[in-house]
C-alpha cells in the first residue's frame, strides 16, 4: 500500500472541500446570520489541515493501485465528514452536539436524507443553505468530482472510481477517459439543477428557497 500517495490524496481533497465553506460564507455575510464566524473557522482549519497533509508528500508521484483507492474512499468519506461537521458543531444556532453535528454531515454527503434537526424555519439561512449543499454533493458523488479534478493535479482518479461505484457498470465509461466521463456527469447534474431551480422560481418561490 502506498500510504504517502494516500496521504497526499486525501490532503489534496481535504483543501478541495474546504472550499465548498466559501458559498455558506456569503450567504451567511447576504443574511447577517451567526454561521459567518463558524464557516469562516471551518474553511480555515479544513484548508489548513488539508495542507499539513498534503505538503510532506506532495512530491510522491505513484499510481494509486485498485486498493490503495479503497482505503482513500473509505478515509474520505470519514475525513470529509468529520471536516463537514465543524460548521454545524461551531455555531451558536442550532447547537448540537459533535455526535449529532457528525450525523448530519454524514448524512448529507451520502445522501440519506436523515437529520436530527427540528424548527428548520427558524435556522439561520447559511445553515440551511449548507445543509442542502452536502445534499447535492453528495447526491452526484463527491468521489466523482474529485476524480474530474484530481487528474489536473497529476493523481490518478480511476481506482477511486471504481472503489466509488457500486455493481458492474465500473468497468464501463461514457467516455473514452474517467475525467472526460466525471465532467460529463457533472455538467449533466448541474444543468438539471438550473433547471429545477428556475422551474421553482417561475412557480413563485423567492430566490434562495428555490435555490
Amino acid at each position: 500500500m502506498h500510504s504517502s500517495v494516500i496521504l497526499r490524496v486525501v490532503g489534496v481533497l481535504l483543501m478541495v472541500f474546504s472550499f465548498t465553506m466559501v458559498p455558506p460564507i456569503l450567504v451567511a455575510f447576504i443574511y447577517q446570520d451567526v454561521g459567518l464566524q463558524p464557516f469562516f473557522t471551518a474553511f480555515i482549519i479544513t484548508l489548513l489541515t488539508g495542507l499539513f497533509i498534503w505538503l510532506p508528500v506532495q512530491h510522491k508521484r505513484d499510481e494509486l493501485r485498485t486498493r490503495d483507492g479503497f482505503v482513500v474512499v473509505v478515509l474520505f468519506w470519514s475525513v470529509l465528514a468529520l471536516s463537514g461537521s465543524l460548521p454545524f458543531y461551531l455555531s451558536p444556532q442550532p447547537e448540537m452536539s459533535f455526535t449529532d453535528a457528525f450525523f448530519e454531515s454524514l448524512s448529507g454527503l451520502t445522501t440519506t436524507g436523515a437529520t436530527v434537526l427540528t424548527g428548520l424555519d427558524d435556522l439561520p439561512k447559511s445553515i440551511l443553505f449548507y445543509r442542502q449543499q452536502l445534499q447535492w454533493l453528495g447526491g452526484m458523488g463527491i468521489v466523482v468530482l474529485a476524480v474530474a479534478v484530481l487528474p489536473m493535479l497529476g493523481i490518478g482518479g480511476m481506482q477511486l472510481y471504481r472503489a466509488e461505484t457500486p455493481g458492474p457498470i465500473k468497468d464501463s465509461k461514457l467516455t473514452p477517459r474517467i475525467k472526460e466521463t466525471a465532467k460529463a456527469l457533472w455538467y449533466i447534474y448541474l444543468t438539471l439543477t438550473i433547471a429545477c431551480f428556475l422551474s421553482y422560481w417561475a412557480a413563485g418561490m423567492d430566490v434562495f428557497d428555490a435555490i
